[in-house]
């Protein structure tokens, strides 16, 4: 039985029911769970936070009975017992006849499982390679649908999409192309690192996607967008998202290069080259 935290976040207890390899580095993982019938979302970018069990055990330990007091509890635990904590994008999810939710989609990046590599894989990287059906994970989510975990909020009066993301944003990029309006015009870039991870992407906008392959000696992403030639457009929204420095550089040419309005620029920092998760809230980003 779980405990809700505090509205429009709660915990669900989740299984793996199948998953999917999508690319080289990418595989989509499903999961279902009785609690689900209580989530709800937007979809879009919706942010979520997926808790990993360690190497033996048989699920992930966290605290949720304290209620609010489960972050604490969460932290005080030993490092060899705390569950892993990392942040993910809902990818899809599944509803019944009722519209009660019954299954979502996560995809991970893989990094460093490949044989040989220079990186050794982290603890996200190496559950979601040998995930299979029957793992049990905790997921923190949203009870409410329309939620502040949801960053990608065009003004109504936009004339003009622009979306930047890695492979780590690639989810939540997917997802908004999914949702964007018939004949919304977009201009979209995507880094991904093999061109085995190239999607078909589906969307109804009027979208302009171009694919960056870091192994194939793309340009770098604000090169690339720097040389961009955009469609006439009075009242532009951009959306930018992945490695924290990379989304800084966009971000800061947008807004002094290309004249776009601060306000009308979502940046979300997913990741730091050279820093993890556990590093990362430690520094308090």
């Amino acid at each position: 039985m779980t405990t809700a935290v505090a509205a429009p976040f709660r915990f669900f207890s989740l299984q793996v029911v199948r998953t999917e390899r999508l690319g080289p580095s990418l595989v989509r993982v499903s999961f279902a769970g009785d609690d689900l019938r209580f989530f709800r979302s937007d979809g879009r970018d919706q942010s979520l936070s997926l808790f990993l069990p360690h190497p033996g055990q048989e699920a992930p330990a966290v605290p949720f009975e304290l209620g609010d007091g489960w972050w604490q509890g969460w932290r005080e635990l030993p490092d060899d017992v705390r569950a892993v904590m990392r942040s993910y994008t809902l990818r899809g999810l599944r509803s019944d006849l009722h519209g009660d939710t019954v299954g979502i989609d996560i995809d991970f990046v893989l990094h460093g499982v490949e044989p040989g590599a220079a990186t050794p894989a982290g603890p996200a990287s190496r559950w979601a390679s040998a995930a299979k059906a029957g793992d049990r994970v905790v997921l923190l989510g949203p009870a409410v649908a329309d939620n502040r975990a949801i960053r990608f909020r065009p003004p109504q009066d936009a004339d003009l999409v622009l979306i930047w993301a890695d492979e780590t944003a690639l989810p939540a990029a997917s997802a908004i192309l999914e949702s964007l309006p018939a004949g919304t015009p977009a201009r979209v870039w995507l880094e991904v690192h093999h061109p085995g991870d190239i999607q078909d992407l589906v969307t109804e906008a009027d979208a302009e996607i171009t694919w960056l392959v870091r192994s194939e000696a793309a340009p770098a992403a604000l090169d690339t967008v720097r040389a961009a030639q955009l469609p006439p457009s009075e009242l532009p929204y951009a959306w930018i998202a992945g490695e924290s420095g990379r989304v800084k550089e966009l971000r800061r040419h947008l807004v002094r290069e290309r004249g776009i309005d601060r306000r009308r620029v979502t940046f979300v920092g997913y990741w730091r080259e050279g820093l993890t998760e556990e590093q990362l809230r430690e520094r308090g980003e």
